[in-house]
């Protein structure tokens, strides 16, 4: 049965099969003549009215119109087969995937990406948080698939990213924990005569990350002036330790070690020596700092429970070795070490990173601010 239709609708008719409206617009002619036509179904005439017009501003906007039988499995594939695999590493290729086939395709995946909503996102990611996942696992969620679907307008399979027209969970942070002053000079006794005593004291000294200290070699040292070179990490991939390259350009950095380090580190050198000798060809000759007691790289899980073995020990209860990098940040801003410094010496992206997370402790300091100002502006004139 054929339906009435107004100016600029195209041609809207009504299947006798289905009962379902379909609305067929004219985009143009091929090369040859030939008229190109694009079609559109719904439940109802006027659905389809809505649908014409829709792809009929998309056209006129010099948008592509979109491949109606094209699903969002398939643009994954797509885009992780001939174009992620390629601009990121494989640790990072591995995450967007786990994400989209353990939270996106299960829901999306057989979703028509001509069909595909910004109400079909923000459900899919309500979902997600009511069903317990983290705020930064949800919006991790949200990111790959806007990434997912700007390649897709990119290949003009897509015509507009309802992803990012969605509503990202809003990111509370977290204060993380830190150690006292005397928690910390606490801890640092403890550690006295241990056999990773310099790792800890690096880390709590500087900052750094696990994975960067235990990506350090002996030839990132420079001994005569104190300053050690951050440029890798050590890290699992696929179930095995490699260095890569360390997360982002800023990253890569030179840290000014406190004399005491130094020292520290100098004492682990000769004690790493005297166990090469004692070992003789047992020992693997890696080029870490910090090593196994064969020489080989530390597993960052072993170091995990070493840690937490160690401030039970000490009284402290648990805390994970990351924390330590926290404790740093902490205690060099509460020293009145410029926060941009101390974003530098941790490597941050920005200094607005380091004020999101540690933005708390300077407290202090913008009520000496305040304070200053009021003495300045609000202060009675003398006779």
């Amino acid at each position: 049965m054929a339906g009435r239709r107004g100016n600029h609708e195209g041609s809207i008719y009504q299947r006798a099969s289905d009962q379902r409206w379909m609305g067929v617009a004219l985009l143009g002619y091929d090369q040859l003549g030939k008229p190109i036509r694009k079609s559109v179904t719904a439940k109802t005439h006027n659905e389809v009215v809505k649908k014409l017009k829709q792809l009929r501003r998309q056209i006129d906007d010099g948008l592509p119109a979109p491949d109606s039988s094209l699903k969002v499995t398939q643009l994954f594939e797509r885009w992780f087969e001939d174009v992620l695999r390629h601009q990121v590493a494989l640790s990072a290729y591995s995450n967007y995937r786990t994400i989209a086939v353990k939270h996106i395709m299960p829901t999306l995946g057989n979703k028509k990406l001509a069909d595909l909503k910004v109400t079909d996102v923000d459900r899919l990611l309500s979902k997600k948080t009511d069903s317990g996942l983290s705020t930064s696992t949800v919006r991790r969620i949200r990111a790959v698939l806007a990434q997912c679907l700007d390649q897709g307008i990119r290949w003009g399979v897509v015509s507009n990213n309802v992803a990012s027209l969605s509503r990202a969970p809003k990111m509370v942070r977290k204060e993380g924990r830190t150690l006292t002053p005397e928690q910390a000079k606490h801890l640092m006794n403890c550690l006295k005569g241990r056999r990773n005593e310099a790792l800890y004291a690096l880390m709590l000294s500087t900052g750094i990350r696990r994975g960067e200290a235990l990506g350090l070699m002996w030839k990132d040292l420079d001994k005569e002036n104190g300053v050690l070179r951050v440029s890798r990490q050590l890290k699992f991939e696929d179930g095995v330790l490699v260095t890569s390259d360390t997360k982002t350009a800023r990253s890569r950095r030179s840290l000014n070690l406190p004399d005491p380090m130094l020292a520290s580190l100098l004492a682990h050198e000769k004690r790493q020596q005297a166990e090469k000798q004692a070992l003789g060809r047992a020992w693997t000759n890696s080029g870490y700092i910090f090593a196994s007691s064969v020489g080989t790289p530390i597993d960052p899980h072993n170091l995990y429970r070493e840690f937490q073995k160690i401030c039970n020990e000490a009284g402290l209860g648990d805390w994970h070795p990351h924390e330590l990098r926290h404790s740093a940040a902490s205690l060099m801003l509460s020293q009145g070490v410029k926060i941009q410094v101390v974003s530098q010496v941790l490597g941050h992206a920005s200094i607005r990173m380091t004020a999101d997370v540690y933005g708390h402790i300077l407290d202090p300091d913008r009520e000496e601010a305040a304070s200053a100002m009021g003495a300045i502006l609000w202060s009675e004139d003398e006779d």
